[in-house]
């Protein structure tokens, strides 16, 4: 089974389309294929494994971790559809303060490799929406922030989404002081 790995508009961040065999039956996606990544560079060692479910005019996000327990993300909607965003922190970076939002659906099994130094998060579109996170490092609550939902220019289908108020309360995006920084690599 193929899969395709598709550069996007923020730099390191890739959509991923699987092949989806489908019959009467249903279907079946191969979400993971370790040489495919390692070929193309992207990380291959998942540690963990979340899932989140959500309703609706749910919005989560943006979320990352800080150094030295940043990671990478890979993110894909297994039951409904989400707007999915990321926005570039990485000084130094040809895409900082930019974000690209894509639409991942259970349907077209879709995923995004989300860089270290990227924040994510996304507002769902269907009825109710579960979520796949595999992160490559462990999750470290003291490294565990965000920048606030509204606060990077992403034009988010609702003014008023269901936010939690942990989210609505992380920083701006002009107020936050990144410490990723692609710069003397």
């Amino acid at each position: 089974m193929q899969i395709t790995v598709m550069e996007t508009a923020i730099a390191g961040c890739y959509e991923i389309l699987p092949k989806v065999v489908g019959d009467t039956r249903g279907s079946f996606v191969k979400t993971f294929h370790a040489e495919t990544f390692s070929n193309y560079g992207l990380c291959t060692d998942w540690p963990e494994e979340y899932f989140s479910i959500s309703r609706r005019g749910v919005l989560r996000g943006l979320h990352f971790q800080t150094p030295p327990h940043h990671h990478d993300k890979l993110v894909y909607c297994v039951e409904g559809a989400v707007l999915d965003a990321v926005v570039d922190l990485r000084k130094g970076s040809p895409s900082f303060g930019n974000h690209l939002v894509l639409e991942l659906t259970a349907d077209k099994a879709n995923m995004l490799y989300i860089p270290n130094g990227i924040a994510h998060g996304f507002y769902v579109v269907s009825d109710s929406a579960t979520m796949m996170y595999k992160v490559s490092s462990m999750y470290a609550p003291e490294h565990d922030t965000g920048i606030r939902w509204n606060s990077a220019g992403i034009g988010w289908p609702d003014a008023k989404p269901i936010v939690s108020a942990r989210d609505a309360g992380l920083p701006a995006f002009c107020a936050f002081e990144s410490p990723f920084d692609l710069r003397g690599r």
